[in-house]
């Protein structure tokens, strides 16, 4: 269960720091080192001094490439890392990884997989030969896979017990119409006695192509990290690229990070939540998505407390609106009814001030933003006690029209300087915080060149931060849920209650509904 909520708590993570520190704005860092090997690896190192180094392996993967017949393999994929290989036992793969001095680990997303170590100096090496030995030469035997099938099934079971945890899944299967961006980060349980070598190796081979992969690290030469991985990958062989079709291909704007912040709304991870320009290949390409919308209920009468989801399609990573998005949903904010936070903590966002002060009944109410190469889903949510004939609680029906009013004010009201201000500053220093961890930072770094072939500095996102005015906060929220905008809601329901008229909500609000 601990690998699972860190497997969906992560990959909600992934969500907005690192959506918006894939950016694609400017210039190369001069701390950056880029090498591409003639097979198309890429390797990348950044200078950064201290005791430990990370390395990681990032490839252009995940579940929204999964279809029917491969469903719930990048949890699989997941799972499998780091065990029997041909060249190890399982036990010798543990004794190894104990050996490293520092700490190893696989993590699958919506849209990427990596393999990534911290260690110390002298380790490098050992840990890449993990990592190369993990990805081309596992072996899969049936029993460790049934041994995986079994923690599965443990996971599926306490993942869908925790509405904070299912719901953000039960929300992108809504949005997406149940592909790509839809397709879930969990197998799905009618697909766990499927799941066996042959799907794993297929997918592995489909993936697992050089030309999709980056290997980036901290803490070591350049010219070292070369050899080694001109050493442990050289065997893979790049394939002829397929140009995608003009109307998939999304170089030709601004593009926001895949890191960002993290979202105020809890996700499914693990640590559970994009292709070089140089290359044709795009993430998202061979699997753009399809934003539907649409509503669902589940009901639960033994949930504690009703909870709501609504939900719009915003822009992807490329987007030149991205950072003003993300600031809008730092702007909201929200949270937990108890906070020990306080000025500084996000206190004082409007989600905290106009919808938690006023309201005791609701226990959590927050803004969450999942970026994607290719879409982003932008949102409200709220926890709330529900009515019962003990409770003096509320139905999704009488809560839905404060969270629709929050967007309404977006939309009719020009946003004072001062709280926009707050807001930017609170983005910008979450940004800059998350990369004083070296481990973030070399994700970070293997993340934007998969995307962008290049490193995108922090001062250039803190910059493009700084652009964001009252103005563009009303342009872009006519753009994402304006009535004249033709994009649809999302929204889930979960608890006692069934959410009724949302569209006419959303309608007496000047908000779009359908």
């Amino acid at each position: 269960m601990r690998k699972a909520a860190a497997l969906l708590a992560r990959r909600a993570y992934d969500i907005q720091y690192r959506q918006l520190s894939n950016a694609s704005l400017g210039y190369q860092h001069p701390a950056v080192q880029i090498t591409t090997l003639p097979n198309k690896i890429r390797v990348a190192t950044e200078s950064t001094p201290g005791h430990f180094s990370s390395l990681g392996l990032y490839v252009d993967a995940g579940s929204r490439y999964e279809n029917p017949s491969t469903s719930g393999a990048s949890h699989f994929l997941d799972r499998m890392a780091f065990k029997s290989t041909g060249s190890r036992s399982n036990a010798e793969m543990s004794t190894a990884m104990d050996a490293l001095g520092g700490q190893i680990m696989c993590s699958s997303s919506r849209e990427s997989i990596m393999y990534q170590s911290s260690h110390f100096h002298a380790a490098t090496p050992l840990a890449l030969s993990l990592i190369s030995d993990t990805v081309l030469n596992a072996s899969f035997p049936p029993e460790e896979v049934d041994a995986q099938k079994d923690a599965a099934r443990y996971e599926i079971r306490e993942v869908s017990a925790k509405p904070d945890m299912i719901l953000p899944e039960v929300v992108h299967d809504v949005a997406y119409g149940g592909k790509t961006l839809g397709n879930p980060l969990l197998c799905p349980e009618e697909r766990i006695d499927v799941i066996g070598e042959s799907v794993l190796r297929g997918c592995m081979k489909d993936w697992y192509r050089p030309e999709r992969m980056v290997i980036a690290g901290a803490g070591m030469r350049h010219e070292e990290l070369v050899e080694l991985t001109d050493k442990y990958f050289s065997s893979l062989k790049s394939v002829p690229l397929v140009t995608p079709p003009p109307s998939i291909s999304r170089q030709s704007s601004p593009s926001i990070p895949a890191n960002l912040l993290p979202s105020s709304l809890p996700s499914l991870t693990k640590p559970l939540t994009r292709s070089a320009s140089s290359y044709p290949l795009q993430i998202g390409s061979d699997s753009p998505s399809i934003y539907t919308g649409g509503q669902r209920h589940i009901f639960d009468a033994s949930q504690e407390f009703n909870h709501l989801y609504v939900a719009f399609e915003g822009v992807g990573i490329h987007d030149e609106d991205i950072f003003t998005l993300a600031t809008m949903q730092v702007l909201l904010g929200g949270g937990g009814s108890f906070s020990a936070g306080g000025p500084g903590k996000g206190m004082y966002s409007r989600l905290y001030t106009n919808i938690l002060n006023h309201f005791p009944q609701i226990d959590h109410c927050a803004s969450f933003h999942h970026i994607y190469t290719d879409s982003s889903l932008f949102g409200l949510f709220a926890s709330f006690v529900p009515y019962t004939s003990r409770h003096q609680g509320n139905t999704p029906a009488q809560i839905m029209p404060h969270l629709v009013h929050q967007l309404s004010l977006l939309l009719y009201e020009v946003v004072p300087k001062a709280e926009l201000s707050r807001a930017k500053n609170q983005l910008k220093s979450s940004l800059m915080m998350a990369l004083e961890s070296q481990a973030v930072e070399v994700e970070d770094l293997g993340r934007q060149i998969l995307v962008h072939n290049r490193r995108i500095p922090v001062t250039e996102m803190t910059d493009k931060i700084d652009q964001v005015t009252p103005e563009s906060v009303l342009r872009v929220a006519k753009r994402i849920f304006g009535p004249e905008s033709g994009n649809k809601a999302t929204v889930v329901t979960m608890g006692r209650d069934d959410i009724g008229d949302w569209r006419g909500v959303l309608q007496k609000y000047g908000v779009a509904a359908a």
